[in-house]
């Protein structure tokens, strides 16, 4: 069985529903595609909040080293790490019942991704949060 990301209608109710996304992996250095992503997302009004171990902060907003450690509401989970990693953040999340796991294009894990969405997350793979968002906002 094939994993499906939501259609495009699905997408844009996520979209329209987040305001705070939480980005695993999010560097520090302006050249990385997760630091470009993310800041070109909180151009866009969302609040972006970065999960990386031995970081301060990113883009103005304070770091922290787990999902575990952020202290308020994420509404969804941007994942830029490598696909091995992918299932510990996919337990992370069931663990502490966020709604929702975006893991990034180039990323793939199906039977990871099948869990997110077993557990009752929204989950979309191997897409860009940001050319679906431009895709589907900027028509």
């Amino acid at each position: 069985m094939t994993f499906e990301n939501p259609d495009d209608d699905a997408l844009r109710a996520l979209l329209k529903s987040v305001r705070t996304i939480a980005v695993v992996g999010l560097s520090p250095q302006p050249a990385r595609p997760s630091f470009r992503v993310a800041q070109a997302m909180q151009h866009y009004g969302y609040r972006i909040v970065p999960v990386r171990p031995l970081v301060d902060e990113v883009l103005g907003e304070k770091a922290y080293a787990s999902l575990a450690d952020i202290p308020f509401r994420v509404d969804l989970v941007d994942v830029f790490r490598a696909a091995a990693h992918v299932p510990a953040i996919v337990e992370q999340c069931l663990a502490l019942h966020l709604p929702a796991i975006w893991i990034q294009e180039g990323i793939v894990d199906e039977a990871a991704a099948r869990q997110a969405r077993a557990g009752g997350m929204i989950t979309v793979m191997d897409r860009c949060i940001l050319k679906d968002y431009v895709r589907l906002f900027a028509e």
